[in-house]
């Protein structure tokens, strides 16, 4: 039995040993094929127990009640990089490599980070400083560039934003630090949208004040407090014009359809009560006719 275990330990030490005589050297830097699986097992084992540890802190991460969403994710984001550096030194360790053997290409690298990974690397602190001011976090209602979106995540790049269309855009973070961002769920998530309506200049302004608020009352996305409110706007060329203001509370929900349903309402009750909504009328007032026109309007 002994024998067969030496047998199979010698022939294991001379494969190790064949692999360690396949090698590529330059300088004093030597890699043989033993060194490539070597670090090919060890990448392989620490990627393993990077996961694992990252999928337990992120568990227990997620199971604390005190973390709120952007807390948790920058907590997240932390511990990875932590995480991260912790199993990146220690496969270094395990297979005995020499980072002085780099130093040579160590300017090169750095002169790479800063032309070619400066925008990512910005955009990675970026994304860092915004979880930590709080100042968009995930299910943000946002405003940037004319584009209407709920934050869905904040990655390490960009800022991922769904459209009411079922669009999703990807913001870079650097942008939402630079530019101005509206976001209306900031301090609250309590949005005051307007709604303008005209009626005729014969219609009774007490009782179109009251159908608007009723109207828009019934509205089931429409907060009872603040409740919602009437100002006469203007008189209007051919109107005279009103401006419902309104308050909702889940503007990621949409606000136009909360302006449909109100305006609709108000079309019925405006058809109940005989209230007209004017267009625009053009009356012609001819003072005088040349007389050659009167002359052949005769003939």
């Amino acid at each position: 039995m002994n024998s067969v275990e030496d047998k199979v330990v010698g022939t294991t030490v001379r494969l190790f040993d064949g692999l360690d005589d396949i090698a590529l050297a330059v300088g004093h830097f030597r890699v043989s094929v033993l060194d490539v699986l070597t670090w090919s097992v060890v990448a392989v084992g620490l990627f393993l127990v990077f996961k694992m540890s990252l999928w337990s802190v992120k568990r227990l991460i997620r199971r604390a009640s005190r973390f709120d969403a952007a807390q948790g994710l920058l907590a997240e984001k932390i511990a990875s990089i932590v995480i991260f550096a912790i199993v990146f030194f220690i496969g270094i360790d395990l297979v005995g490599f020499d980072l002085s053997s780099l130093a040579f290409f160590s300017g090169a690298l750095g002169l790479a980070v800063g032309f070619g990974l400066q925008k990512t690397f910005g955009n990675f602190i970026a994304g860092l400083i915004l979880l930590m001011d709080r100042s968009v976090k995930p299910g943000d209602v946002i405003v940037v560039n004319d584009y209407f979106g709920a934050i869905s995540k904040i990655g390490t790049r960009a800022v991922s934003m769904i459209t009411r269309d079922g669009k999703e855009f990807l913001i870079p973070n650097e942008l939402l630090m630079t530019e101005t961002v509206e976001n209306w769920s900031y301090s609250s998530k309590n949005v005051r949208i307007q709604i303008p309506v005209g009626v005729s200049y014969n219609s009774d302004l007490k009782r179109v004040e009251e159908i608007l608020i009723e109207c828009t009352a019934a509205c089931n996305r429409v907060l009872k407090n603040p409740k919602p409110n009437v100002w006469l706007k203007e008189f209007g060329d051919n109107s005279v014009n009103f401006e419902i203001q309104a308050w909702i509370r889940d503007p990621e929900s949409g606000v136009g359809n909360v302006r449909s349903e109100v305006l609709k309402a108000i079309w019925w009750a405006f058809k109940d009560e005989g209230i007209e909504i004017p267009f625009p009328q053009r009356d012609v007032h001819l003072k005088s006719v040349p007389d050659g026109m009167a002359m052949r309007e005769r003939g």
